[in-house]
C-alpha cells in the first residue's frame, strides 16, 4: 500500500498542463493513489457591470469550455492508469470552496501550483496560497519549479530549539511527512537546521552573562547541535544526511536547495496572530524565495 490513499489536486486556471499537474500525476501513480481534480473558476460573467444579465449565449460558450476540459481530463488522465474524478467549480471565494472540498474529501495532501504575487501586491492582499497554509488542515504542496515530476530528494527543514514547535510536535510532524514523500518516491530524506544566533545577542542577555564570549557563543552552539542530533536520532537519519548550518532560514534553504538540487523542502506552518501573522512565517517566505517546492504542514491546535 501507498503512502497516499486520495490527492487532491486545485488546477491552474488556464486549464494548461502545469508543474503542479505533472506532479500530482506522478503521486498518484506511484502511490495508486485516488487524484480529485478540482478548478475554483469564476462564474458566469454578466454582460455588464450595471446589469445582473447574463447574455445566454456567451455563458453557454463559457461553460462549453469548461465541460470540454473536463471530458478530456477525465479521458487523459484515465488513459494514465490513474483513477481520477474531475470537476469545476464556479465561485467567487475559492478558499472558501477549496476548504470545503478538503473537508469533503479528506485528501492525504493538497496540490497546487504556486501564484506568485507581485511583492506590492502581497503587503496589501494576503495570497491564496498563504492563506493555505495557514488554514488548511492537510498538508499543502505548493509547485513552483520541478527538475521531476517525481521528486528525486526531499529535505525536511527543522527548528528543534523553537518551543513552539517542542510543544505541539511540529518537528516530528515534519519529518513524518518528508519521509512519507522520500518513500513513496523512493528518495533520499535529509534533514536540515538553519540555527540563527543573532536573536540570541538582542535585549539585555549580554547583561546578565557578563559580555559574550567566545565560549559562551561555542556553548550555545553545541546546545542547539545536540538538540538536532537528538532529533535526527529519534527518526533514524543517518548523519551523512544531517545538515546544520549557521544563518537566516529561509536564505540557507535557498543555498541548499540549490547545493543538493533538493525537489522538495518540508516545513511547518505554526499560528499566528497579531503581528506575527501579518509578518508571515519562514514558509511563507520561503514561498516566493526557494527554488524548487514547498510541501507545509500545519501545526496541531488542541482540537486537532
Amino acid at each position: 500500500m501507498g503512502q497516499y490513499q486520495r490527492l487532491l489536486l486545485v488546477a491552474d486556471q488556464t486549464l494548461h498542463q502545469s508543474p503542479a499537474m505533472l506532479r500530482a500525476m506522478a503521486l498518484a501513480k506511484a502511490s495508486g493513489a485516488a487524484l480529485d481534480v478540482r478548478a475554483f473558476v469564476e462564474p458566469v460573467p454578466v454582460a455588464h457591470l450595471w446589469e445582473e444579465r447574463i447574455d445566454e449565449v456567451d455563458a453557454q460558450r463559457y461553460l462549453r469550455r469548461y465541460r470540454r476540459w473536463i471530458a478530456d481530463e477525465v479521458e487523459r488522465l484515465n488513459g494514465h492508469g490513474l483513477k481520477v474524478t474531475v470537476d469545476v467549480v464556479f465561485t467567487t471565494h475559492p478558499l472558501l470552496e477549496i476548504l470545503r472540498t478538503v473537508q469533503a474529501l479528506k485528501p492525504d495532501l493538497l496540490i497546487k501550483d504556486v501564484a506568485l504575487e507581485p511583492v506590492l501586491k502581497r503587503v496589501f492582499i494576503t495570497p491564496l496560497d498563504c492563506h493555505l497554509l495557514r488554514e488548511s488542515p492537510v498538508p499543502v504542496h505548493l509547485v513552483n519549479q520541478i527538475r521531476y515530476a517525481l521528486p528525486h530528494r526531499v529535505v525536511a527543514a527543522v527548528d528543534p530549539f523553537d518551543p513552539a514547535t517542542q510543544i505541539n510536535g511540529l518537528n516530528d510532524t515534519i519529518i513524518r511527512t518528508a519521509n512519507a514523500l522520500a518513500l513513496q518516491c523512493d528518495a533520499p530524506l535529509h534533514l536540515l537546521y538553519a540555527y540563527d544566533l543573532s536573536a540570541a545577542f538582542n535585549g539585555d542577555a549580554p547583561l546578565v552573562t557578563g559580555g559574550w564570549n567566545g565560549n559562551f557563543v561555542e556553548e550555545l552552539r553545541e546546545s542547539l547541535h545536540q538538540a538536532f542530533v537528538t532529533l535526527a536520532d529519534r527518526h533514524g537519519v543517518p548523519p551523512e544526511r544531517r545538515h546544520f548550518a549557521m544563518g537566516l532560514p529561509v536564505p540557507v534553504i535557498s543555498e541548499f536547495v540549490e547545493q543538493y538540487l533538493a525537489d522538495v523542502v518540508v516545513m511547518g506552518t505554526v499560528h499566528r496572530v497579531g503581528v506575527d501573522r501579518l509578518i508571515g512565517s519562514n514558509t511563507e517566505r520561503a514561498l516566493y524565495s526557494v527554488p524548487g517546492s514547498i510541501l507545509a504542514v500545519r501545526q496541531r491546535g488542541p482540537s486537532d
